[in-house]
Formats: C-alpha cells, sequence, structure tokens
C-alpha cells in the first residue's frame, strides 16, 4: 500500500496535481495506523481503523489452564474426563397421556 509523504499542488490550468510525491510502501497495520491518526479523515472511516489495528497493536489477554503437577499429560486428563462424563446417567423422558 501505498500512501503520499510529499506535497502535491493542483495545476488549475493543467486540471492535474503536480509536485514531487515521495511514496512509501506500507504494510497493513501502518496504513490503518495512518488513517486514524489523521484528523482530516472522516470520523467513522478512523473508528473502523482504530478498531481493525487493534488486535495487532494490543496483545490479546486470554485464559491458561494450569493443572495441578501430577505428572499426566493433557491428552490422559482429557481422556479421564470422557470417560467420567460417558459414565454419567442420562435421565429418560417418557410422554405420559393423561385422560383429563
Amino acid at each position: 500500500m501505498n500512501r503520499s509523504n510529499g506535497t502535491k499542488q493542483f495545476n488549475l490550468e493543467t486540471q492535474a496535481w503536480e509536485g514531487v510525491e515521495e511514496t512509501k510502501t506500507l504494510n497493513a497495520l501502518e496504513y490503518l495506523q495512518s488513517i486514524y491518526r489523521d484528523p482530516a479523515e472522516d470520523t467513522s472511516k478512523r473508528m473502523r481503523a482504530a478498531i481493525e489495528s487493534l488486535p495487532y497493536e494490543n496483545p490479546k489477554i486470554t485464559a491458561v489452564a494450569v493443572g495441578h503437577l501430577t505428572g499426566e499429560d493433557f491428552y490422559n486428563r482429557l481422556e479421564r474426563a470422557i470417560a467420567t462424563s460417558d459414565r454419567a446417567k442420562l435421565i429418560e423422558g417418557r410422554v405420559i397421556e393423561r385422560d383429563d
């Protein structure tokens, strides 16, 4: 993505933009940052760019499971939990018809 870094002037006679324009290749995050930092941009566009860049600027806080140090690996603990849940009794429902 290229974003203008230099100055340009509009020539009324030629009806064209003129001037030396330096372009810098930006990665996606830098491009989004340049949009939300530009006060000339529309507020909704700036907000959208800020929202989209958030996951790349700030680390996401997540929960990490910590087990007891019993020497078991995750696979064995998971298998044991599945076996325990398979033994759980299910409540079987039957339809009882009433003559009222």
